[in-house]
């Protein structure tokens, strides 16, 4: 089970100091609402049933939710309470809303005590369990995915499920190579850091996580910063930021790399990655790694986070690796993410065999960016994307090439403003996105600058990233018949937050109040869909196996729905999806061939597999076993395409070989496969990309064919066959 906590978690990327100061334990009667906490609950409340996209009713519907959510904040695993406490606390079900408008959350402070006290019992008696022996040839396993197990029913039965998962603590670290003594010293450390941190939860902690219970009920943008947390958003939304330029996630006790952000110093590192697991934390070249698994994200946000110039040394678990090991640790220089870093990027790609060769242009758009400091202050040459691509596009017709890629697999949006102008440079003028408020009244954005900067072949790259802005331009490439989409479906986020700093309303609080980030509008495209859930389905569905339900917009709790208004008057420019079907079939036809496609689908299904998994085994041969299994088969798929590429299979010997499937991830993106950061750069969906441009290029005596309306996203993906590796275009 997640949760997703990545405006805090942003705050990894951020200037600031380590935070090395002891947090003292919070008295158990200093955990109530104090009275900033009653006067934010009461704004709060006030904008979110007033200027809210869908304006819910504070019901009781609406508290039974609430304390779901809540709940599952507090106790993620079912590891700590008892199904005693979940009856108890669910005397309040429909009592939330009340006490919402009253301001009055001491219960909600109450439960968190409970909490904290079963924290201290388990964890007591976990510590305790370390002097115990352990036989590992006992055939047993371990339930480590927990999201549909019951609530413990007694004392016993988590003493039970306490002993298991001590064992496959200990187990785990053996396997990843760790001596008896070393896994002893570090699960008590862990351990005794769980119950540290529970304790250090203060006053503002607990109506932090409370208020996000009750917003993120709502819909999952929809969130409140406490001041701490609001500082750290505000840098986080500053032009040039100092750190190592990561975005973090909780998922269960594990710190996860959510994102990587292009042109920082991990980025630039190329050593930690997407999906990488963060066990410990060091600082400087020689100071000692602290074991961070359990932690409070945004402690662990102030281990990595430091001044520029500082060296921040992690301990990971690589994507492929698992919790069984092997872990790396990787030093990485603190420094400035700079807008020149996270710019427009070009190539050209030659696709088939001379004489007919076809050159491709790719322009790689990591965000949609503008310098507006620079804009502000009058200089003429200030940069934007639609400015550097303009630009790019100018340089590469110097070069000269057939056609063009606009890759936005991974961008997660930005400027709106850069959407509708970039869309400009490919259409003449006309409206690109229609934006919906809470009062129902639809406001057209429009490119009004005439002429195009390029009028030749034209396709957009997408994946289950491309989020916001850069689902906005690819619908509106789509809806104007502009050029063809081609990659996975988009990540669906089609809403629009507005931040409010509640201390404008009231200056007796100094400062106390926090920010709210509410949702307050909706996008749809010009043809009337919305972005939202369903995000931009591709004219051709690469295949792949992974499962889109478990990520994106639609794999997160109390997501809007997919919605439709009347189009805006548009006409389509030109004629793209014509033949569209005979270029799927060339495309289907050709990765069914592919050793390095196939090796990807691969990898991807094994990855599926170990999603579903939700136990694993507690015999230390059996667990061996499939680790070494696993590490086999990663090496052949890795081989596999490299064979493909014409470089030699790596041997026992390569470092590569440490990074296999984990049989107990709960992976949600693609591959690395897919996009490698090593100096061996396989990028398999670009380089099948660049062949569909080239066939649409070619002319052909097959009969054509019209893609399906916009409007039939779902019939659409439920017509595209599966390869020969049994993956799916969900």
């Amino acid at each position: 089970m997640k949760i997703i906590l990545t405006l805090i978690a942003a705050a990894a990327i951020l200037v600031g100091q380590v935070a090395f100061a002891a947090v003292p334990i919070t008295p158990k009667d200093e955990l109530a609402p104090r009275a900033e906490h009653k006067r934010a609950t009461r704004l709060i409340t006030h904008f979110i049933a007033n200027y809210h996209y869908q304006r819910p009713p504070l019901d009781d519907v609406l508290s039974e939710k609430i304390l779901e959510r809540y709940v599952e904040m507090l106790d993620s695993t079912k590891s700590y309470l008892l199904q005693s406490d979940i009856d108890e606390f669910h005397e309040h079900k429909t009592m939330l809303d009340d006490y919402l408008r009253q301001s009055n959350l001491q219960s909600v402070y109450d439960m968190y005590v409970r909490y904290r006290e079963r924290v201290e019992s388990r964890i007591t008696r976990a510590i305790a369990m370390l002097e115990n022996p352990f036989d590992f040839s006992r055939d047993e396993t371990f339930m480590f995915d927990r999201e549909d197990a019951a609530w413990a029913a007694s004392e016993q039965e988590l003493d039970e499920l306490w002993r298991k998962r001590v064992k496959n603590d200990i187990l785990s670290l053996s396997i990843a190579g760790k001596e008896p003594d070393e896994i002893n010293d570090t699960l008590r450390k862990r351990y005794e850091g769980i119950l540290r941190r529970t304790g250090q939860l203060n006053s503002e902690d607990v109506f932090q996580m409370f208020i996000n219970a009750y917003t993120t009920s709502i819909d999952p943008h929809t969130a409140y910063f406490s001041p701490r947390t609001s500082e750290n958003f505000k840098i986080r939304m500053s032009l040039s930021l100092e750190g190592i330029g990561a975005v973090l996630q909780t998922e269960n006790e594990h710190t996860l790399v959510r994102e990587v952000v292009p042109g920082g110093p991990a980025d630039k590192g190329g050593k930690l990655h997407a999906d990488d697991r963060i066990i410990g934390i060091g600082q400087g070249a020689d100071g000692d790694i602290v074991d961070v698994v359990g932690w409070r994200l945004d402690d662990v946000v102030d281990l990595i986070r430091g001044k520029k110039g500082t060296i921040v040394k992690l301990e990971i678990l690589p994507k492929k690796s698992g919790l069984d090991g092997p872990g790396k640790v990787i030093s990485i220089e603190r420094n400035t993410i700079q807008l020149e870093e996270q710019a427009a990027k070009s190539s050209i790609l030659e696709v088939g065999e001379a004489p007919d060769t076809r050159r491709i242009a790719v322009i790689e758009l990591p965000t949609f960016y503008m310098d507006f400091d620079a804009r502000s202050r009058g200089d003429e040459n200030y940069r934007s994307t639609t400015r550097d691509v303009r630009r790019l596009i100018e340089e590469l017709e110097k070069e000269s090439f057939d056609a063009l890629i606009i890759d936005l697999r991974g961008n997660g949006g930005g400027s709106l403003s850069e959407a509708t102008d970039l869309t400009g440079l490919f259409i003449d003028t006309g409206p690109v996105v229609q934006v919906r408020n809470s009062q129902g009244r639809v406001q057209l954005e429009r490119d009004t600058d005439r002429g195009v900067a390029y009028s030749g072949p034209l396709a957009v790259l997408v994946d289950r990233n491309s989020a916001s802005a850069s689902e906005i331009f690819a619908g509106a490439i789509q809806d104007y018949h502009r050029g063809i989409v081609l990659g996975e479906p988009t990540f669906g986020k089609g809403t629009v937050q507005n931040l409010v700093d509640l201390n404008r309303f009231d200056d007796t609080m100094d400062g106390k109040l926090g920010q709210l980030k509410a949702t307050i509008a909706q996008f749809f495209r010009v043809a009337g869909g919305s972005t939202q859930h369903k995000g931009v389905v591709p004219d051709i569905v690469f295949p792949t196996a992974l499962s889109a339900d478990d990520h994106g917009e639609r794999a997160l709790n109390n997501a809007l729905p997919w919605a439709k208004i009347a189009a805006a008057r548009f006409k389509p420019v030109g004629d793209s999806r014509v033949g569209i079907d005979v270029l799927r079939e060339q495309h289907l036809s050709r990765v069914a061939k592919d050793p390095a496609f196939q090796a990807l689908l691969a990898q991807e299904a094994a990855i599926e597999e170990a999603r579903e998994r939700k136990e694993v085994s507690l015999v230390r041969e059996t667990r061996k076993a499939e680790h070494d299994k696993n590490k086999r088969e990663q090496r052949e798929r890795e081989n596999q395409i490299r064979v493909a590429h014409g470089l030699p299979p790596l041997t026992d010997d390569d470092e590569e070989d440490d990074e296999v499937v984990d049989p107990l991830a709960d992976e949600e993106d693609d591959d690395d496969l897919a996009q490698r950061d090593d100096e061996e750069q396989f990028d398999i969906i670009l380089e099948e990309a660049s062949h569909v441009v080239a066939d649409m290029l070619r002319p052909t005596d097959l009969p054509t064919s019209r893609l399906v309306e916009t409007t039939t996203e779902d019939a659409l993906l439920s017509t595209q066959p599966k390869t020969a590796a049994a993956a799916r275009v969900d």
